[in-house]
Parts: structure tokens; sequence; C-alpha cells
């Protein structure tokens, strides 16, 4: 789900954990001569060749609204959060910020807009406060089958792609995806938001650190009056 607030900051500190990466060079390819590829004809129509009109007829129905999409919809509005970081060993730091989440595309896709203050090490190693800000932009795929989210911040210069699946008798959405803080540092990590009511959510971040699952963000979510 399109709460993956400090992704980045997250990676950095399992980053600290990691003794030692080295990474091989491959040697530059050599040239070769020019390769030119046959001339390949267009495809003949055939019996199994899909009917157009039965095409747009699918691609219409894969683009209705659906019951999937109203539950996407009940987390629009604004919200105010506190965050909570784990770390092995240490005491769980916390900050505060706000989100709002707007339809768009005709309520196929909710818009989130993260504000948030949390303290950073500056240039001179002094902790300063810092604004983050983040953006998600969340979903239902129909050709998928599943939820669909997209996250950005400003603490980075990746996209972290992840799709799920919700479960209607515990109000909970699961998804899974990976993120790679530095080059060859891939790091699987699963989301869980659990709804409490209409009100309020809790949403969970797990890291797979060498095998092992790592819960090390918890963000609890109030609806603004």
């Amino acid at each position: 789900m399109n709460t993956r607030i400090f992704s980045l900051l997250i990676a950095l500190a399992a980053i600290t954990s990691v003794v030692s990466v080295s990474f091989a060079q491959s040697p530059a390819p050599q040239p070769s001569a020019p390769f030119t590829a046959p001339a390949v004809s267009a495809p003949a129509a055939t019996a199994a060749s899909p009917n157009p009109a039965e095409m747009m007829k699918q691609m219409m129905e894969m683009a209705k609204l659906n019951e999937n999409h109203k539950t996407l919809a009940d987390l629009a509005g604004s919200w105010s959060y506190t965050v909570k970081m784990m770390a092995p060993g240490e005491t769980p730091s916390t900050s505060t910020g706000s989100v709002t989440r707007k339809p768009v595309m005709n309520g196929r896709f909710f818009l989130g807009e993260f504000t948030g203050t949390m303290k950073m090490p500056g240039a001179d190693g002094k902790m300063k406060d810092f604004t983050f800000k983040g953006m998600s932009v969340e979903g239902y795929d129909n050709v998928k089958q599943k939820f669909v989210s997209s996250w950005v911040d400003n603490m980075g210069t990746g996209i972290l792609n992840s799709e799920g699946s919700y479960d209607p008798a515990t109000k909970t959405f699961t998804y899974t995806g990976e993120m790679e803080p530095v080059p060859g540092m891939k790091v699987p990590v699963r989301e869980v938001i659990k709804i409490t009511d209409k009100n309020h959510h809790i949403f969970e971040w797990y890291e797979n650190r060498g095998g092992q699952e790592m819960k090390t963000l918890e963000i609890d979510y109030t609806r603004k009056k």
C-alpha cells in the first residue's frame, strides 16, 4: 500500500549492518561486425487471431470499477500519522506527519501526498529537523487481479513498486515488493495495512535481512475531523 514512508532511511540503517559489499567489474565488450536483421513480413491473419471487436469489449470490461476500488476509496481523505522506527537493540524513534489521499482517473487510482518532520544528521553530524515528502499511487489492476502501488519520495531517486491482496475477513492488505538502496543490495519487503475502523488504520513494514524478516516500521493513522 502506498505508505512506504521511510524506505530509504530504513535501508540506510540496514546498510550499516553490512560489513562489506564487493562488485566484480566485467571487461568491456569487444566490437563485432555489424549485424543486419533479415526482413520479416507481417504475419497473415489466421482464424486464431483475436477479433478486434472482442478485444475492445474485453478491454472495456477490464476498465470498469469494482468492489476493490471501493475498498481503496475508504482510505481516501486527510489523515494525521505517528511513525515509529525500530532497529535491533535501539529505542524506537518517533515522528509525525500528515497525508491526503484523493481519487484520480475517475476513481481508478488514488493519489497520496505525504508530509512529515523527522530528525536527520546534517553535514556537521548534528541532528536537525528534516521535512519529508512522499507520494503514492494506488489502485487495483483488474487484469492482474491484484492491488498495485508505486511510491516516490525526496529521500531517493527510485520508484518502489509493490503488489498485494486484501483479506475482507480481517480487513487487512498485504503487499510485497523489493527495494535496492545501493547497486546490488536487493531487499525484499512486506507491507501490512490493518483497517481498525473507518477512522483508524495501522501500517507495518517488514524487511528481509539475510533470510530473516524484521519489522522496522509502524505507522498509526487517524482521520482528521
